[in-house]
């Protein structure tokens, strides 16, 4: 059989289960800190499910539970520090501007 005439072979995945970071006793909640915070990047950015090791719908309930805890202030939408600092600027016009013609 030449190759044009060979069925398409798809690979078989393989099939992993999720790690339990979120134990069976655990409430995803908005005022659980020591849970959200292990879902919480160094910048403050919430981890991707392939990161976190999460299911879908456990995914979908820490992001609404660290949003609530955002709005609400018991999460800070940063981390605090200062990224880029701001220079002074060197070319800086004096007087008034004119136009060239």
């Amino acid at each position: 059989m030449d190759k044009s005439k060979q069925p398409f072979y798809k690979p078989k995945r393989s099939f992993r289960m999720p790690l339990p970071r979120i134990q069976p006793g655990d409430r995803i909640d908005y005022r659980n800190m020591s849970l959200i915070n292990r879902f919480v990047s160094e910048q403050g950015k919430i981890l991707p499910r392939r990161v976190s090791k999460l299911t879908l719908r456990q995914q979908r309930l820490m992001t609404i539970a660290i949003k609530q805890a955002r709005i609400l202030s018991s999460l800070p939408f940063t981390n605090g520090e200062i990224q880029f600092e701001r220079t002074k600027s060197i070319f800086r016009a004096t007087g008034p501007r004119t136009i060239k013609k």
